[in-house]
């Protein structure tokens, strides 16, 4: 149970790989009789690889490597340490069936970053679910420090059946996702403790969610960030599920001031356009959705909505946001 073999990040591998693998004691002598210790049987040896590595016997006898379950599969290698920090992440890409370019020198935190960039091209949503500190290195705030960030995960959230692959692209003002977009609004009855408030859908007031680490002060917008939708080919309107995973999102918003040599409220001059058509400035400058610091996916239960099951929507509530 507590063999370092249990806690190395290459040997991760050499346990799922295989499809026969033989256990020796110290002394070199077999551990069973068998000619092959990985079973399907719950035997006492798998049962105790079960406990020992933390992966469900299904997955040591018969792993099919690809970018998804990646919440799952992370919180295998949680625990895990290597000797170059990068290894981190090099020690993942089989079981994930992606490839990366080998940089030593680069850093743990650049080399997992760059895993996790490279598994979300496939568009598998569970890559999204996990909690606590986002890496601190590049403009979005939806990529995790490590594999440690995955323990703490929702469990049971349907990120897998039924659902087309999630759209998602790393840019400069941060991973571009389409997401289904329902405001919030902080409850009447509900006061700030400190950073902690509770907030309903305003198109769904029975749904309520807590909120935490939000700075009251500059009064954010909120809204839930559906994830698991779905969105039939050549179709606009997505499929809400009655069970959804969402994020929290939050955006500020500023008044426009009238003042300085960059006025966005001064009008053209008759003439300056020929057929332009002229409208107000807004009132207010709003920044774009990010995703409330340390929260991760939430389960939502909307009513009359079979868990299993799509209700359509319009499109208008499709955004495309930058988290």
């Amino acid at each position: 149970m507590h063999d370092e073999w249990m806690e190395r990040g290459w040997t991760l591998q050499e346990l799922l790989a295989p499809c026969s693998i033989k256990f020796f004691n110290k002394d070199w002598m077999p551990v069973t009789g068998d000619r092959n210790d990985k079973s399907w049987e719950d035997t006492e040896v798998m049962k105790t690889l079960e406990r020992a590595a933390g992966i469900p016997i299904d997955a040591l006898c018969e792993l099919v490597p690809g970018p998804f379950c990646v919440d799952e599969r992370m919180t295998w290698a949680a625990r895990r340490k290597t000797t170059r920090v990068e290894d981190v992440a090099y020690s993942l890409m089989g079981i994930f069936d992606v490839s990366l370019q080998i940089a030593y020198g680069e850093g743990g935190d650049r080399a997992f970053y760059r895993l996790i960039e490279t598994i979300m091209q496939a568009g598998n949503r569970s890559v999204l679910n996990w909690t606590g500190e986002p890496a601190d290195h590049h403009s979005s705030g939806v990529i995790p420090r490590s594999p440690q960030s995955y323990v703490g995960r929702t469990p049971d959230l349907d990120l897998y059946s039924d659902l087309s692959p999630l759209e998602m692209a790393m840019t400069s003002l941060g991973l571009r996702v389409p997401l289904v977009v329902f405001p919030l609004r902080v409850t009447p009855d509900s006061k700030p403790e400190g950073n902690f408030v509770t907030a309903e859908c305003l198109l769904c007031p029975m749904v309520k969610v807590d909120i935490n680490d939000v700075l009251w002060n500059v009064a954010p917008e909120l809204a839930l960030g559906i994830v698991n939708y779905s969105l039939e080919v050549g179709s606009l309107e997505p499929g809400i599920r009655g069970r959804s995973a969402c994020f929290i999102l939050q955006r500020y918003r500023r008044e426009i001031l009238s003042s300085g040599p960059h006025d966005m409220s001064a009008q053209p001059r008759p003439g300056d356009f020929v057929g332009l058509k002229t409208v107000s400035p807004p009132k207010y400058r709003c920044a774009g959705w990010r995703k409330v610091r340390k929260t991760g996916l939430i389960k939502i239960d909307f009513p009359n909505i079979l868990s299993d099951k799509f209700c359509y929507i319009n499109s208008e509530y499709l955004e495309i946001v930058y988290l």
